[in-house]
């Protein structure tokens, strides 16, 4: 199998169409682990449903500290109502751009990750080596990484982890978690003309809505994420408008910051919601946090200053990410968001990622490889 550059992988990577739904991210997935298996690594995969492959590549691996980890997902979202001026899944390029669908969120980033590694192949025998992880079904949920994450002999050990999720090449040290629940209240139907034979459920639904308005967290802003936020996002109920309705439905969409108790926080907003209300959480993931003081961390700013051109400040993303999950079995390991993509583009029509910062995506990689790795 040919070893293309990070540009040529990233348009083979969009090629393979792993839009989620359904994601059927398999064929990628296999294309991706028979690269690393060609440059020594030891490959392995995981579904957690048909199709649904995530791979794990490893190389070296000391006594001296656990491996460093890359990680990356492999889905993408749907393509959206706009149309395109560009083919999605061929990967044209103009200028300075490469389009596509899962250009910037992430396969450039996964590109990249997999070219770094191409770089040590044959070069991590006897140091604490690299461990890849490449997901599936992180769109609408990282389900693929909450599946991983129950496996903790197939993830092994790591000692940092690299998320190449897109960020322009400037290294954040976290991001917020993510609840998400819906809320569903019930009534009892009637007609319409005489709503005194039911019970209102949408009613219910909306003096809950005007409760969490007004929700106070109780907890000071982090100083670099700020306050946690709360938005009802849906609101569903009813069947008809001469129907008394006897269901509806709300949901919520929390973003919490380091040190708050998801469990302890659900419990007063169903307590301030009413007992009526049955919650469905879907989501369900801590803020992830890594101190800038941290020595690794100080020395990929330093990695990436040049880069950049001026010396990282501590930043965090507005987005989730597979570090959540990964931190369940990697406890304790720093956690750094770098990749090539614009998060701006992502999930945008006509989404494209500069081809420069994927080149320099490469060299930053390898750069943190070779600092993780040295004795």
């Amino acid at each position: 199998m040919s070893a293309p550059d990070a540009v040529v992988l990233t348009r083979e990577l969009v090629r393979y169409q792993t839009v989620n739904p359904p994601g059927a991210e398999r064929d990628c997935a296999r294309y991706a682990g028979k690269l690393l298996e060609e440059w020594g690594f030891t490959v392995r995969y995981h579904e957690y449903a048909e199709g649904r492959t995530s791979v794990i590549g490893r190389a070296g691996g000391s006594d001296t500290k656990p491996p460093l980890c890359l990680t990356g997902h492999l889905d993408v979202v749907p393509l959206g109502a706009r149309a395109w001026s560009k083919d999605p899944f061929a990967g044209e390029t103009d200028g300075d751009r490469l389009y596509g669908r899962g250009t910037s969120d992430m396969k450039a980033g996964v590109a990249a990750m997999l070219a770094a590694a191409r770089a040590f192949a044959g070069k991590l025998t006897g140091t604490p080596g690299l461990v890849l992880v490449l997901t599936a079904g992180e769109e609408g949920g990282c389900i693929g990484s909450e599946h991983l994450a129950s496996l903790p002999d197939l993830m092994g050990k790591a000692g940092a982890i690299v998320v190449g999720e897109p960020t322009s090449n400037y290294p954040l040290v976290g991001h917020k978690g993510s609840l998400k629940f819906y809320a569903r209240f019930r009534g009892v139907s009637a007609h319409g003309s005489m709503p005194h034979l039911g019970v209102n459920a949408v009613y219910k639904a909306a003096r809950a809505v005007a409760k969490l308005e007004g929700f106070d967290f109780g907890v000071a802003p982090h100083p670099v994420m700020g306050a946690p936020t709360l938005n009802v996002g849906t609101f569903e109920g009813g069947a008809g408008v001469n129907l008394v309705p006897d269901a509806a439905t709300i949901g919520v969409d929390i973003r919490t910051v380091p040190g708050m108790d998801h469990a302890a926080l659900l419990a007063r907003l169903k307590a301030l919601m009413g007992e009526e209300a049955e919650l469905d959480v879907f989501s369900d993931l801590s803020a992830v946090w890594t101190e800038p003081e941290k020595d690794w961390v100080r020395r990929v700013f330093e990695i990436c200053r040049p880069v950049l051109g001026e010396a990282p400040e501590p930043r965090t993303a507005p987005y989730m990410t597979d570090a959540a999950n990964l931190l369940k079995v990697y406890r304790g390991a720093p956690a750094i968001v770098l990749g090539p993509g614009e998060a701006a583009m992502a999930h945008q029509t006509d989404e494209y990622c500069s081809t420069e910062r994927i080149r320099q995506a490469v060299a930053l990689y390898e750069a943190i490889i070779r600092d993780w790795c040295a004795a």
